[in-house]
C-alpha cells in the first residue's frame, strides 16, 4: 500500500469540527454515502462554523433528522452539536485546538483523550481524526496489533 501523505492541520476551528464531523458521520458507513451527502451535511451545518454548531438547539437537530440533505441519523447529528461545544471551548483556551492536540502526549493517549472528550471517535477515527489534521498518529499497522491484544468485551447480559 502507498503512503499517503499526511495533510497539513487545518488553519481554522471549522476545519478541524469539519475533519472531526466526516469521521462521526463515517462511522459505519460507506464513504461513497458520505461523500455524496457531505455537501448538504456542511450547509445544515453552517460550514461547520463552531460556535453555531454548538448553538444549535433540539429542534434543529428534530429539522435536521426530516433533511433529505443530509445522513439523518439522529445521535451523529447530536454528537456533532456536543463536538462543537467541545472544540469552542478549547479554541478558548490558550494554545487554542491545535494547542491541544499537541498537549495530549504520545498517539495511544491522545488517541485514548479524544475518545474520551469527543462523541463517535473510536479507536479507528480517533486515530484518522489525528492524521488527517497534521498531527503524529500511530502507524495502521501497528494500530492493529494494539487491537488484537486488547482482551474481548465481555457480551452484555441479557434480561
Amino acid at each position: 500500500m502507498a503512503h499517503q501523505q499526511q495533510p497539513k492541520p487545518p488553519r481554522t476551528l471549522a476545519g478541524y469540527l469539519e475533519a472531526m464531523t466526516r469521521i462521526v458521520f463515517s462511522s459505519g458507513m460507506s464513504w461513497r454515502v458520505v461523500d455524496a451527502k457531505w455537501p448538504g451535511i456542511r450547509e445544515a451545518f453552517s460550514d461547520f462554523e463552531p460556535e453555531r454548531v454548538a448553538r444549535m438547539t433540539a429542534r434543529d437537530i428534530d429539522r435536521l433528522a426530516k433533511d433529505t440533505r443530509v445522513i439523518r441519523n439522529v445521535p451523529k447529528l447530536e454528537a456533532t452539536v456536543l463536538n462543537a461545544k467541545e472544540v469552542v471551548a478549547i479554541g478558548k483556551t490558550a494554545g487554542g485546538f491545535k494547542g491541544y492536540l499537541r498537549s495530549l502526549g504520545p498517539e495511544s493517549d491522545a488517541a485514548a483523550a479524544l475518545r474520551k472528550r469527543f462523541r463517535y471517535l473510536g479507536d479507528h477515527g480517533s486515530h484518522y481524526f489525528l492524521w488527517s489534521v497534521g498531527q503524529a498518529a500511530p502507524d495502521w499497522d501497528e494500530l492493529g496489533k494494539a487491537e488484537a491484544t486488547k482482551p474481548a468485551r465481555k457480551p452484555a447480559k441479557r434480561r
